[in-house]
């Protein structure tokens, strides 16, 4: 970079400059206020740190068609003589910033395009000199294009832009964007690429929402085949942020058609503008060697002689242009700079999101273990929080209070202890409701709350209503005129107490579904007594052995328990496979939360997948030892086998007495004592004999009760330790308990750096990615320090 020392600009002092030094005219000392130059400021500031192409910035930009003017435009209004000759301003955007200093300086840098690798745009912002003398310009211009590549064998165009800063006591505040002219055909040197190039350049400026453009259009051209006119049409059709300028009206034939046709389109009477038209003269080739007061004089004459005398004054030259465009930048920018701010931080949260949602770089393998062993830990925690029902974490407040509690839902699953919990319990009442094969519709009572799913209670053919007492004719007295003995006999002959009649099953279909509501491959058959009695004797007699007649194989109690329960292989195959399930996406939906979305699948298929593959398998494994288990012959310690038993036997005993008490003739039924009181003992007597006398000697049959009481107490026995086995030992020792060391710090240590690299490195694509948000988070950085410095000022 060139060094300036103050002894070169003591020359900007002296009160009759060359036109090649760095002074200024009377001309440009109007608008000059502190707040002026610090809201300009601030968005050229904004430009320098790249951020034109994060946010629109508002700016005015000069555009038009090549050869229409602009470079003499932009020279009459800066006052910086650049090089026209060989278009090479033009051949790249130019920024030109004029600010009130104290001091004189002209610094010139390169904003690169963000299209540029990040290597190429850190070369380029390196890029800065520093000149004394105007006539030093075409030599830093020749420079810059050299660092931008820039050449006719290689490309006459590049998006990058070049800033050209002139500070000094008496500049304006004004900051312009001088882009390419629009090109109509390729020409030597210019390719049909560059033609597109151009005209896409153009397009990216004037496209902006907060762009002031400065349509330039040259007299000697028709305004209508001109086509800048219509490309600020098509992103601005109502011409709100357009200004026309008209150059080189000086070469229009005085009082000629197309004269009357530019001083109609400088009223705003043809092409119609918000912003309206204005109008200078260019300088002519023969007065090239002109100062700019020369060059300004000049400009005032024509237009206080020619018939553009009868436009406003306001709107005519290139003083007038200076004001119209200061003013009008500085109220742009002044109402665009709250919207501004807001659109920068609304960008600076989204980049920061979008590299949050990178992760931590994972370029080298110090990196890759370091994220590895983060993301583990992490993992970790939250897993093992679910798994002890721990809820604090973030990660389990997504879900909204008045949603139902459903499997199905991701929330749900996420607090996977309740989940598994919530699969238990609905396992465990599907089973005790839907596990048997048979359900037995026997003439029993049993309390409300003790109701077994497996047994049914159809009235027996003696069975009486709701409600309904026996008919006085069953409880008739010794003696219809005795009073006495009927309050006796009430008193031994009580009602039964009052039941509900239960619809018998169809005594012709065995087949009759239990439950209309429970599952088609899970509803039961209906046994009635007499068919659960056959079933249990058609095993009885293929099962026979030496046992006496009367008595059964204990192998019988076996036989019949396996089929009636044949059913709990697949239903508790049904809920291991479920709870993995669930564990399963558990884990799933915890590594889509925490992993950067490159990283999901690799981690999925490479930690998560074959160890809860591994768990499940294991679960299983341990199933198939409880269902083998169930095919041997049933052991059991547990006295509430023999308690069912014995209640079973009293119940009958019970229903026995009631039967025969009923059945006895009354006379038989009561027997007094000679002072009238009543004779029990004598009364049971006769009611027992009543019961011996119906016996029956069939010992088959009551084999075959005996049989079934005993399968229906071990059943019992055997239902609940088979659900508290696959709860505990399948679901929780295999599936649930230890979920967590899938994400165990301690896999990590044993990997090798390949395996690491492999499972966690960034795609190339990711750290390309990772690259631009960290410089676009660092450009959107610099841009909030420019504003938050604005408003200290």
């Amino acid at each position: 970079m060139t060094k300036v020392t103050d002894k070169n600009f003591t020359h900007l002092a002296t009160p009759n400059p060359g036109p090649a030094t760095m002074a200024t005219t009377s001309s440009l000392e109007s608008l000059q206020s502190d707040e002026q130059r610090r809201v300009l400021d601030t968005v050229s500031q904004v430009r320098k740190c790249g951020l034109d192409s994060v946010l629109s910035l508002p700016q005015i930009v000069v555009c038009g068609d090549q050869s229409s003017g602009k470079s003499s435009l932009l020279e009459a209004l800066t006052e910086i003589p650049f090089p026209r000759n060989d278009n090479l301003c033009t051949r790249f955007a130019t920024e030109i910033s004029l600010r009130r200093e104290s001091e004189s300086s002209l610094t010139i840098r390169i904003i690169p395009a963000h299209s540029r690798p990040q290597e190429e745009q850190k070369r380029l912002e390196r890029f800065s000199e520093v000149i004394t003398d105007f006539e030093d310009l075409p030599a830093v211009m020749d420079k810059a294009m050299q660092e931008l590549g820039i050449s006719e064998g290689t490309g006459a165009f590049a998006k990058d832009t070049l800033s050209v800063e002139i500070q000094g006591p008496d500049r304006p505040q004004l900051t312009l964007v001088d882009i390419p002219g629009l090109i109509q055909t390729s020409t030597r040197g210019v390719s049909e690429a560059d033609v597109a190039l151009v005209a896409e350049i153009t397009d990216s400026y004037i496209k902006q929402p907060r762009t002031i453009c400065l349509a330039v259009v040259s007299a000697t051209n028709d305004a209508a085949n001109q086509p800048i006119l219509s490309r600020v049409r098509k992103f601005d059709p109502h011409g709100k942020r357009t200004l026309g300028v008209i150059t080189k009206p000086d070469r229009l034939p005085s009082g000629s058609a197309s004269e009357s046709k530019f001083l109609e389109l400088a009223r705003n009477e043809d092409v119609f503008f918000k912003l309206g038209w204005h109008v200078i003269k260019n300088r002519k080739f023969e007065e090239t060697a002109f100062s700019i007061d020369e060059r300004n004089l000049v400009e005032r004459t024509f237009f206080a002689t020619s018939n553009f005398k009868a436009l406003p004054r306001e709107d005519v030259g290139i003083d007038a242009l200076r004001v119209k465009l200061s003013t009008l930048l500085f109220d742009h920018v002044k109402k665009e700079l709250p919207r501004l701010q807001e659109d920068l931080e609304t960008a600076l949260a989204v980049a920061q999101e979008a590299l949050h949602h990178l992760g931590d770089s994972r370029a080298t393998i110090e990196e890759c273990r370091a994220f590895l062993s983060d993301f583990s830990m992490q993992c970790y925690r939250v897993c093992e929080a679910g798994l002890n029902g721990n809820y604090e974490h973030d990660y389990f407040k997504g879900a909204n209070q008045e949603d139902d509690f459903s499997l199905q839902n991701k929330e749900t699953i996420a607090r996977i202890r309740a989940a598994i919990q919530y699969a238990n319990i609905k396992f465990a009442e599907d089973f005790r409701v839907h596990a048997h094969k048979f359900r037995f519709c026997f003439n029993q009572q049993q309390p409300a709350s003790n109701v077994d799913p497996m047994t049914t209670a159809p009235p027996a053919e003696n069975s009486l209503p709701v409600d309904q007492t026996p008919p006085a004719a069953q409880v008739s007295p010794v003696s219809s005129s005795s009073a006495r003995q009927q309050d006796l006999a009430r008193r031994v002959v009580k009602p039964l107490p009052a039941r509900k009649l239960l619809t018998r099953p169809n005594q012709d279909s065995p087949t009759s579904l239990a439950s209309p509501d429970a599952p088609s491959n899970l509803r039961q058959q209906n046994l009635a007594k007499s068919e659960a009695m056959d079933w249990v004797k058609r095993v009885l007699l293929r099962s026979r052995g030496t046992e006496l007649v009367g008595n059964f194989n204990p192998h019988v109690v076996a036989e019949l328990f396996w089929e009636q329960s044949e059913r709990w292989d697949r239903i508790a195959r049904e809920h291991v496979e479920h709870v993995s399930n669930l564990c399963r996406q558990f884990v799933s939906n915890l590594v889509s939360e925490m992993a950067p979305e490159d990283l999901q699948s690799r981690i999925q298929s490479s930690l998560v997948q074959d160890a809860l593959r591994k768990r499940r398998e294991s679960g299983l494994d341990e199933l198939e030892k409880l269902l083998v288990d169930r095919k041997e012959f049933p052991i059991n310690y547990n006295h509430y086998y023999t308690d069912n038993i014995h209640k079973k036997r009293q119940h009958k005993i019970k229903a026995e007495i009631e039967k025969h008490f009923r059945a006895v003739p009354h006379e038989a039924q009561v027997r007094y004592h000679e002072d009238d009181e009543l004779d029990v003992p004598a009364t049971f007597r006769g009611v027992l004999q009543s019961w011996a006398d119906t016996v029956t000697p069939n010992m088959e049959d009551f084999s075959c009760e005996e049989a079934l009481d005993c399968l229906l107490a071990i059943y019992k026995v055997q239902q609940k330790i088979f659900i508290a086995n696959v709860t505990t030992q399948v679901i929780e020792r295999h599936i649930a308990r230890g979920l967590q060391n899938i994400f165990s710090p301690m896999v990590l240590v044993g990997m090798s750096d390949e395996k690491v690299l492999k499972l966690v490195s960034e795609p190339s694509a990711t750290n390309r990615q990772r690259v631009f948000l960290i410089d676009r988070i660092r450009k959107l950085d610099d841009g909030q320090e420019i504003f938050r410095a604005m408003m200290d000022l």
